[in-house]
């Protein structure tokens, strides 16, 4: 029988897959928002089709973007990967929590910069860990479809090499 070491009883958690997962969706995030505020777009404001938009809502809009789709398909291959809905509706349900979770990380920015004076980049952190555990939830049972049945002692638990 093959040896369980603490590595592989610590991997084989969803739970902490998911924060795995997560983290690198989240450094890839909050790594793009810190060069897109701070070396790309240098200006306080831009004016895209006639709307005044703030730096930090542009760096947000793409450095989200870049984060969902590394975070979708490492939860996708590392985290739920015993998922049966096709890669496309898992895509679409993800991308639809994702926009959700887009406005309710630009609000918070928004609270945090404008209310709080927080430096952006540090707002962007806050309002990103203040949402982070709604979103396993959110993601399990919505975007993977995974009900608590599927998960019941003696169902369907396979040990993961």
């Amino acid at each position: 029988m093959a040896e369980i070491t603490l590595g592989n009883k610590f991997l084989n958690n969803q739970v902490t897959r998911f924060i795995l997962s997560a983290g690198v969706g989240f450094f890839v995030d909050i790594s793009a928002f810190y060069f897109f505020y701070n070396y790309l777009f240098t200006y306080s404001r831009y004016v895209i089709f006639s709307f005044e938009i703030s730096n930090y809502f542009l760096s947000l809009s793409i450095s989200f973007f870049l984060g969902v789709v590394v975070n979708f398909l490492i939860t996708k291959n590392f985290v739920f990967s015993e998922a049966q809905s096709s890669s496309f509706k898992q895509f679409s349900r993800f991308t639809a929590v994702a926009i959700l979770g887009f406005f309710a990380n630009l609000g918070l920015l928004e609270v945090f910069v404008k209310y709080f004076g927080f430096y952006p980049p540090l707002a962007r952190i806050t309002a990103a860990l203040s949402l982070f555990f709604a979103s396993y939830f959110v993601h399990k049972f919505f975007s993977f479809s995974l009900s608590l049945r599927h998960h019941a002692p003696g169902r369907n638990n396979k040990e993961r090499n």
